[in-house]
């Protein structure tokens, strides 16, 4: 029996759109605090606030956008966010002190939020019914390259060239896509009452029956959030600093080699058998990171917490969807994002209340606990029912 075709023109149109906007706020992340206070001598505080309220505003598009995509249209919502990320991304030129830059960081999250739920939902729907755990993993890869080859870039451009290049940079990685997706073609979506029904109700923002996982996705992703916000100072105070700046690479290459094979072990045998092993890695990862005292551990905690989060990333964005009809595939990709941005994006806010009295190596090994405590809650919310989801 032949295989329903994964890769298909539109399947690696999205999948580099998803990449190129992906690439843009990582690659921003990691210079823009650094801006704030060269250009407009901002406290670290301010600094702090400019690097996250990106991720404020994606929420705000996710939550905003989810409702309305279906009655909008997907790729017309997809045109709608490119027009409105490039159109941010032009702010960036413009200098009128640290309220101003807010309000940009905030706009351009904004607008990443519409135009990434708009490709998530559309790749879901040009991937086969068949393939879906498979194809949602090598998706969900694009977004694994660009957290590591975005802030490489960023990091090289801040040596060797201006911040202002860095942003036409990032102008050209938004039009291309832009041109890129124009050559996109989305199945038509048959609209019923169901997509278009009225009133206010919280499941026109949130889709009910993806937030069991959304849950788990949200508390894997807390306990991530402290990688990456801590794992340099953490590589300050035991001395591998220049270890460090290969954590991320060996990260993304765990990911990499494993997602072809995890992504089509769920569609076959079932989220369970990708879920619980990963709970296991990224628990012993974390606990690896909290005992490194030389580069090999440390590294070594990287690639399992790679074979962990993040194939938990595409395992659980992938059930999300199945559990929903086509007419709800937007919401259900939104409330996926929205559950995935408040882990990684509030959680160094509130485990920086526990850095003074912890230290870097016992947060680590704290939530390594954490996370294999997690796998129960998966098992209660999703895992128990596994097999029936899956069997159809």
């Amino acid at each position: 029996m032949n295989k329903e075709k994964l890769w298909t023109k539109d399947f690696l149109i999205v999948s580099g759109v998803n990449f190129l906007l992906t690439l843009v706020f990582y690659l921003l992340i990691v210079i823009i605090g650094v801006f704030a206070v060269n250009e407009y001598h901002a406290t670290t505080s301010q600094a702090g606030l400019v690097t996250g309220i990106f991720i404020v505003g994606t929420l705000i598009g996710r939550l905003c956008i989810g409702r309305y995509i279906d009655s909008i249209g997907r790729k017309r919502t997809l045109f709608i966010g490119l027009i409105l990320f490039i159109s941010t991304t032009v702010l960036y030129f413009i200098h009128l002190g640290i309220t101003f830059l807010l309000i940009t960081r905030l706009l351009h999250g904004i607008t990443l939020g519409i135009a990434s739920t708009a490709t998530g939902t559309i790749v879901a729907q040009v991937i086969p019914n068949t393939r879906k755990g498979e194809g949602i993993g090598y998706y969900s890869m694009s977004t694994t390259l660009a957290t590591a080859i975005g802030p490489f870039i960023g990091l090289y451009m801040t040596q060797h060239t201006s911040t202002q290049w860095i942003f036409i940079l990032c102008l050209a990685l938004g039009l291309f896509s832009f041109i890129t997706a124009l050559f996109v073609r989305v199945p038509v979506l048959v609209i019923t009452k169901e997509t278009t029904e009225k009133g206010f109700k919280l499941s026109q923002f949130i889709e009910p029956n993806a937030v069991p996982i959304a849950v788990i996705t949200l508390v894997v992703a807390f306990c991530y959030s402290s990688v990456l916000s801590f794992i340099n100072f953490y590589a300050i105070e035991i001395d591998l600093v220049s270890t460090a700046s290969f954590f991320f690479l060996f990260y993304s290459l765990a990911v990499l080699i494993s997602r072809p094979f995890t992504g089509r072990l769920m569609d076959v045998k079932g989220a369970n058998t990708v879920m619980y092993p990963a709970f296991i890695l990224f628990a012993i990862g974390m606990y690896l990171l909290g005992v490194a005292q030389n580069s090999f551990t440390f590294l070594l905690g990287g690639v399992l917490i790679g074979l962990g989060f993040g194939n938990m990333q595409s395992c659980t964005q992938a059930i999300a969807i199945k559990l929903n009809p086509s007419h709800r595939m937007g919401l259900a990709t939104s409330t996926f994002f929205i559950f995935l941005d408040a882990g990684l994006g509030f959680g160094p806010y509130l485990l920086g209340f526990f850095i003074p009295t912890l230290s870097y190596s016992m947060l680590y090994l704290i939530l390594a606990f954490v996370v294999l405590a997690s796998s129960g809650l998966y098992f209660l919310l999703h895992g128990k029912k596994d097999k029936v989801v899956f069997s159809e």
